[in-house]
């Protein structure tokens, strides 16, 4: 053995039992949770939600730092430049983690490459609403009165790039309709937006429109879920009004910069499924009308990539833009 290979070796043996030592003490100290969103946004509340659950399993601080700007890029251009040992994580949904990709092709990131995927956190299907001033009842007059009033028939969305507004370019490719496509900031002024007819057709969340669809502010139409929900359980699905493969989720997901170590990784998504599966933050977002995933790294990873490929394809057949 030459004095290099020995030197290379015996580094080796000796930095291995110090990286298990180091690893096996996650967390040692405070962890911070990057949320590259606002206050009060879902994934701010989820992330608040499992903070708090991970700090008492674990004995440490869990803290959420919210880093907003840019559909997540500047929170997520944070966790990339972090250090990779578990102490700087994120919490994200499916913009900053998949659309960004498709529909900016300047992003200065890249979620597959710069970031490690823990888990997909939860889901939550979009439901199709109206204004009830509209006189449809169903899909097909909804796309009949589309197709008459092609010229101010609008759309809100929650934003340039979020889930509701590719969802209502992708309705648009599957159904041979035109509207115009009105961005808000944020889901609740687009949802306001419809219940006083300034728009009249949206894509929300779920457990968004649910309040609004029992008082009667919001007509649904469909849900874009695989299944029908037990929470409106006589909304068809999208699929089952002839809308072949229009099934669509809006989601959330949990990482960390890349190059984490396997047995570190291991350790942070336990520590996350357990949070989410917990009896303290499980059924608090059931409420809130999501479905825990908690899906493994390597599951996670091949989600975030088909969703990617997906995506770009609704935005190239859309011809769809940052705005």
């Amino acid at each position: 053995m030459n004095r290099r290979t020995f030197l290379a070796t015996g580094v080796g043996a000796l930095a291995t039992p110090w990286l298990a030592r180091a690893q096996g003490t996650w967390p040692s100290r405070p962890v911070t949770i990057i949320v590259p969103f606002t206050p009060g946004s879902s994934s701010d509340i989820i992330a608040r939600a499992m903070a708090q659950q991970m700090q008492q399993a674990q004995g440490r601080p869990f803290t959420v730092e919210n880093r907003p700007g840019a559909t997540g890029e500047v929170g997520a251009r944070f966790v990339i430049r972090s250090a990779p040992d578990g102490y700087t994580l994120m919490h994200a949904p499916i913009s900053t983690w998949a659309i960004n990709v498709a529909l900016r092709p300047n992003l200065a990131y890249d979620p597959v490459a710069q970031l490690t995927r823990i888990t997909q956190t939860v889901r939550t299907p979009n439901v199709l609403v109206v204004n009830p001033q509209l006189p449809v009842a169903d899909l097909a007059g909804l796309i009949d009165w589309m197709k008459r009033n092609a010229a101010t028939a609008s759309y809100p969305s929650s934003g340039v790039g979020a889930s509701d507004h590719l969802t209502g370019e992708m309705f648009k490719l599957a159904t041979g309709t035109e509207m115009a496509h009105v961005p808000y900031s944020g889901g609740g002024p687009a949802m306001t937006s419809v219940i006083a007819g300034t728009t009249q057709i949206s894509f929300q969340n779920l457990g968004a429109v649910i309040p609004h669809i029992q008082d009667g502010r919001l007509r649904p139409i469909l849900i874009t879920a695989a299944e029908r929900s037990p929470v409106l359980p006589n909304l068809p699905t999208a699929v089952e009004l002839g809308l072949r493969d229009f099934v669509v989720y809006s989601w959330q997901g949990f990482g960390g910069p890349a190059g984490m170590a396997p047995a570190l990784l291991s350790q942070v998504h336990e520590a996350a499924v357990a949070a989410l599966r917990s009896p303290a933050v499980a059924p608090r977002l059931t409420e809130m009308g999501f479905d825990v995933v908690a899906s493994s790294p390597q599951e996670f990873a091949s989600f975030q990539e088909a969703e990617i490929e997906r995506w770009r394809h609704v935005v190239k057949a859309g011809r769809i833009t940052a705005e």
